[in-house]
Order: C-alpha cells, then structure tokens, then sequence
C-alpha cells in the first residue's frame, strides 16, 4: 500500500513542470526534492543508527564545492562533479568517523559540528581553491543526450530523477536486514554486542552513506543555484533538514519523505504574510512538536495503538 502511493506521488511530482509554467513553482519542487533527500541521509544515521550528526552539513558544503570545481577548474562533466562529490564525501566520512565513533555520543555531536565549522573556514579563507567570498558563479547548466538542462523545468527532471533513485536506494537499505540492525544498536547497542554483532562497521557504514548522499544532494543543489560561495555552509540547511527529520519522526523512513516535501513547501504557502512569515512557520513548527513529539509517524502510531486498545477492550 505505502509502495504504491509512493509510486503515484513520484509520478505525479514527474508532472509538475508540465502542469505549471511558473519557474517560481518548479523551484520550490527542486528544493524541496533534494532537501528531502539530504534529510533522509540525514535520517539514515540519527533515524537509525542513533547518531546525531552535524557534519552533514560539512558534507552539503563539500559536495557542493566538489561538482563546482570538478566542472569549472578541472574541465569535467556536471555528472562526474555529482558522482566524485559523493565519492570524496565517503573517503572523508570514513576517514574522520573511525576515530568520531570511537567517542561516546555526545563527544561525537561535538565533533561533527567543530568538522562542519572546519569546512566552513576552509570555505571561506582558502581562496586558491575556493575563491573565498567570491565564491564561483556561473555554473555551466547539466548536458545528456545531447541535450542542455538550462530552464528551471529542464533541471527539475534532474532533480526528480536523483530524488527517485535515492529514496529507492534508501528505502531498501532502511528495509533490509542493515536497516533493523541499525535500529537495534540504537534501541540497545550492549544487547547488540552480545549477539555476537560489532556495532562499529554498522555504524561508520551508516555514516559514509549517508555523507555520500548528502554531497551528491549538495552538488545537484549547487547547479540549481548556478553559483556557490561560503553561504552555501550556512547553519540555515542544516536546520532545515534537522526539522524535516524530527517532524517527520526519527526512525520513520515514509515520514520523513512526507514532512520533508511538505516542510520545503510550507515556507513558500506562508508567503501571503512576509513581514511574519517566518514567525508563522515557528509557531507551527513549535506547536507541531508540542503536539506531536515523536513526529508525525510517532503521533499516527500512537493512534493506531490507541485504536488497537480500544478494539479490544
């Protein structure tokens, strides 16, 4: 039931650039595809494993910069900047979440964020490789089969596509024998441990994919921008996919997908009001967790158990 809503919702999103011309519409689509996608990364190693990671942010900012350089500096394809983002991003997750995930869970909060803070300097003051403030503009749009994806509506097939194949990839990871065990050494790693399971390759596992997912997302979103610079580190894209998840419900892989479409979107229909938009997004997100504090996903199962007691009384 859930797959094949699933498929209608692809499919209709697919439609969205031959419903409405609006380059406006189709841009909110394309960033609410791929902060999806970054917050099911996202959901991944916090949902799952139980790990709250900052450094996704770092990984956003690397991917990002990675696809950039590969296209501008060194000649190569938007489609070899997409996949080496995701690659470096694994090599560097593998290489600092070894000694991260050998702390204790809130020495490695701390270490993800001081890793984000670190590539956001790097960002910043490197300016050989970087360009620093100036960042590197004019990203040249995408080309397949012999065809350039320079409108709004073009690039949201890209995004559509990439979106399509992640969540795929995610949802069989999440669904297999990985996925529970990665919920299992959340709920109880010492239970774990005496089953015979080392948490650790689990763990580092979960945390390269997730990285890996989370750059490729960061180098479609910096062509969508055409432009990226230190503000792509900014705090803001952390928080949002951080909110996608925890609305959503941690853990849930469905009712992440749901509040990270409908959370990109919400900001946009809260337009009507814009000196207090954003005051008004607040409110909803406080009295959402006020209400809801295991997320959406957490609320529904607690009334279906509820509905379950009630049935059998």
């Amino acid at each position: 039931m859930k797959l094949s809503f699933a498929f209608l919702a692809a499919l209709l999103f697919a439609a969205l650039p031959f419903i409405t011309s609006s380059n406006y519409i189709i841009g909110v689509g394309i960033s609410a595809l791929i902060f999806t996608v970054a917050a099911s990364a996202l959901n991944l190693v916090y949902g799952f494993a139980g790990l709250l990671s900052f450094a996704q942010l770092g990984f956003w900012g690397i991917g990002g910069y990675t696809a950039a350089l590969t296209v501008v500096t060194l000649g190569g394809s938007f489609w070899t900047g997409v996949l080496g983002a995701a690659l470096l991003n694994g090599t560097i997750a593998l290489m600092v979440g070894y000694p991260m995930l050998r702390t204790n869970r809130h020495a490695f909060v701390i270490s993800t964020l001081t890793f984000a803070l670190l590539v956001t300097l790097i960002a910043r003051d490197w300016v050989g490789l970087t360009r620093g403030p100036l960042g590197i503009p004019n990203l040249p749009p995408p080309r397949a089969f012999g065809q350039q994806f320079d409108t709004p509506a073009k690039f949201y097939l890209i995004a559509w596509a990439f979106a399509v194949v992640t969540v795929a990839f995610l949802y069989a990871l999440c669904s297999s024998r990985i996925g529970r065990t990665l919920v299992a050494i959340k709920q109880n790693e010492p239970l774990v441990r005496a089953q015979g399971i080392s948490p650790m390759p689990y763990k580092l596992a979960a945390f390269a994919l997730s990285a890996a997912i989370t750059g490729a997302a960061g180098g479609v979103y910096s062509f969508n921008l055409r432009i990226i610079d230190p503000t792509f580190l900014d705090f803001y894209y952390m928080q949002t996919f951080l909110i996608i998840v925890i609305i959503g419900g941690a853990g849930s892989f469905w009712g992440v997908i749901a509040a990270g479409i409908a959370l990109s979107a919400l900001p946009e229909v809260l337009r009507f009001s814009e000196d207090f938009r954003m005051i008004i997004y607040g409110v909803i997100l406080v009295v959402a967790m006020f209400v809801m504090p295991a997320g959406v996903a957490g609320w529904l199962r607690e009334r279906k158990l509820a509905a379950m007691r009630e049935a059998l009384r």
